[in-house]
């Protein structure tokens, strides 16, 4: 996977101070950060977080209260229709008609940005094999599942070949068949240079799809960097150790007597995790554990993962 520096080149997305208020309410909260061309960029927060806003208020859907944003060096304010002629965008509830077929709903949204009509009609044939729905391409979608609708938004997004996607949970209801279909298609799409932001709760997902990510909380910028960067700057490595099962509350309190406050059950019996500890802390987390009478099966050093990453920071907020 590349890795991007923004600053290098002119960015596809740079926000300065954005903020967007509704009433008492900051929904995003003096958020500044760059999107390099090329990059799959994650925005990942709590329900509330703010991502959701943060992608209407850079297609110009919404005005902000305060701050600035570029989106392929144009306003989104001032720039709007212009702007989203460029850009792709799937909602986390899909909004396609349910009384059209596939075949019209991709038809209608392709003669809205005006696709001339001999692609038009090789882009919607195209796009539904692509997405599995060429079968079912004349069926009305009110009687499609909740992850095929999925799959023809998400193919309505890409009608226009957009330079820039916006993708907000997107493999939200789909199985996990279907799921893979789409991180493959984001492959591609970077393959081709094609840059994408992608909002997700899925940790998982933003690990393996993500050039960098940025952690948002109560609409403010908590992190942002790679996935390898953020853990080293957090201290957010751990130590995984497997104890003897039924001496697995003495070991905790035996760790946490030597300051060792990010101690927590894993999921197999007798596992526990260090947080916040890495491979030079192993000799002396054993040592700890064998003065306490405490027998260790195994003992590993992980580097952090976006999991780690994001407990760090979010600490003990809860989702809503």
């Amino acid at each position: 996977m590349a890795l991007f520096n923004a600053t290098k080149a002119q960015p596809v997305v740079r926000t300065t101070g954005l903020s967007i208020r509704f009433g008492e309410i900051v929904a995003v909260d003096g958020l500044s950060l760059e999107v390099g061309a090329g990059e799959v960029f994650g925005l990942l927060g709590h329900n509330g977080a703010g991502k959701s806003t943060t992608v209407r208020l850079l297609n110009g859907v919404l005005t902000p209260t305060a701050g600035e944003a570029s989106v392929l060096g144009l306003s989104p304010t001032r720039d709007g229709p212009a702007l989203r002629r460029r850009t792709g965008i799937l909602t986390e509830v899909p909004s396609v008609d349910d009384r059209l077929t596939a075949v019209e709903n991709l038809t209608f949204h392709g003669r809205f940005q005006s696709i001339p009509d001999d692609q038009l009609s090789r882009r919607v044939s195209d796009l539904l094999e692509e997405f599995g729905l060429a079968e079912r391409a004349r069926d009305r979608v009110g009687t499609y599942s909740k992850g095929m609708r999925q799959r023809l938004a998400l193919a309505r997004s890409l009608l226009h070949d957009p330079e820039l996607l916006f993708l907000d949970e997107p493999t939200s209801g789909l199985d996990p068949v279907a799921a893979r279909h789409v991180h493959a298609l984001i492959g591609r799409l970077r393959e081709r240079a094609r840059t994408i932001v992608l909002c997700t709760h899925n940790l998982v997902e933003a690990q393996r799809l993500c050039d960098r990510v940025a952690v948002l909380r109560a609409g403010r910028l908590l992190a942002v960097g790679t996935p390898a960067e953020l853990g080293e700057r957090l201290g957010a490595d751990r130590v995984d150790l497997v104890v003897q099962p039924e001496c697995l509350e003495g070991a905790m309190a035996a760790l946490r007597r030597v300051g060792r406050s990010g101690v927590e059950r894993g999921i197999e019996a007798g596992a526990l995790v260090v947080r916040g500890a890495a491979r030079a802390d192993v000799p002396v987390l054993l040592n700890t554990l064998a003065a306490a009478c405490v027998p260790v099966y195994r003992a590993g050093a992980e580097c952090a993962d976006l999991e780690d990453v994001y407990q760090a920071l979010m600490g003990d907020v809860k989702a809503e």
